[in-house]
């Protein structure tokens, strides 16, 4: 199955629905309520495949990146690997085999935390987790709810696709002023709102869309808060733009097409474009190093995506190694989720580049 596409170029006219009969919904308060129904029911995310799926290379690499961060603390005794939004379990099942074969004193070291609000998914990654945690039972996770409720020390965070299904909020600039998208009967209507305001202060232009992700900005502050005087990298891949656009990129898909995004609340996956732009300067003023965004593309080939899959496929049969090489290829491709996706790191000022 493809990677999920670009944004859409337009959404439904932004007119208020006639003689509605609902209250309006603020757009975010809607997506936040769309979304926990949707994660809820569809346990195995099977209207979209991301990056761990793809190739078992993903989580190997980021398993590196983990582990090179760790030494780069100081090979601290105790150290928090966090995951927001683990899925099955899958990318975290990848890191782990990488890190028990490669790094095990690393692994002696570490506590596995994962950020998931549903029961159906903590039981698949439970699962995935299981040969692990049989081998070295401290690598028992931990499910939180919240990021917040990690706990203190050293922390290592990745987030794969995580950002994008923060609920937002839409702004558009009209003759009349602004306008703030709410939910009224399955369409948008327009409720009058002062001028939003980002966090890197960009200049608004007329007649423009603005999407805000207040929990996102939210991620980046908390994790600012605590690199400011704790050791921690967090690492974010995700699609989306670090540039001071602006525009609509709300999105849905549904039996793994294209939805409109408003449409059978709960049954459809409902994301936006995550502003890097936006989420980096929340962090920075918090008091985190920022590293990026580059393309996923430029982050994998640097990690090594190529060499490593060449040294699977030289022991895999004819099929498993095609397979290998598509994976790579489509992880890493301009033209497939190379471009699309950026990746972010959150760091301690303290600490060297990732």
């Amino acid at each position: 199955m493809p990677p999920r596409p670009p944004a859409p170029e337009s959404l439904p006219p932004h007119q208020p629905a006639p003689g509605a009969e609902q209250h309006p919904e603020r757009l975010d308060a809607f997506m936040a309520r769309a979304n926990a129904r949707y994660y809820a029911t569809h346990p195995l995310l099977s209207d979209f495949i991301t990056a761990p799926e793809i190739s078992q290379v993903f989580g190997e690499l980021l398993g590196a990146w983990a582990a090179t961060i760790w030494v780069s603390m100081g090979r601290p005794v105790r150290v928090v690997l966090a995951e927001a939004g683990p899925g099955r379990g899958t990318l975290m099942a990848d890191m782990l085999r990488l890190i028990t074969s490669r790094v095990p004193a690393f692994a002696q070291a570490l506590e596995v935390h994962l950020v998931e609000t549903s029961p159906l998914m903590q039981q698949a990654q439970a699962k995935a987790l299981a040969p692990f945690v049989a081998r070295v039972p401290s690598l028992s996770p931990t499910w939180h709810t919240t990021l917040d409720s990690l706990p203190d020390g050293p922390l290592i965070l990745v987030a794969n696709e995580f950002l994008d299904a923060l609920p937002i909020r839409q702004f558009l600039h009209t003759d009349a002023g602004w306008q703030e998208h709410y939910v009224q009967n399955g369409a948008f209507c327009c409720v009058p709102c002062p001028a939003p305001s980002l966090p890197d202060g960009r200049t608004l232009d007329p007649d423009c869309v603005v999407e805000l992700c207040e929990p996102a900005l939210e991620v980046g502050r908390l994790l600012g808060q605590r690199f400011a005087h704790s050791p921690g990298a967090a690492l974010f891949l995700d699609y989306g733009h670090n540039s001071s656009q602006t525009g609509e990129s709300l999105q849905a898909l549904r039996h793994a097409r294209p939805a409109k995004p408003l449409e059978a609340t709960g049954e459809a996956d409902l994301t936006a474009h995550v502003d890097f732009t936006a989420f980096a300067a929340a962090a920075q003023q918090a008091g985190a190093a920022i590293w990026g965004a580059v393309t996923q593309g430029t982050f994998l080939r640097a990690l090594g995506l190529m060499e490593r899959t060449e040294q699977l496929a030289a022991h895999a049969s004819p099929q498993d190694a095609a397979e290998l090489r598509s994976g790579a290829h489509r992880l890493a491709a301009p033209e497939k989720m190379g471009h699309l996706f950026r990746v972010m790191a959150l760091t301690s000022p303290s600490l060297p580049m990732p």
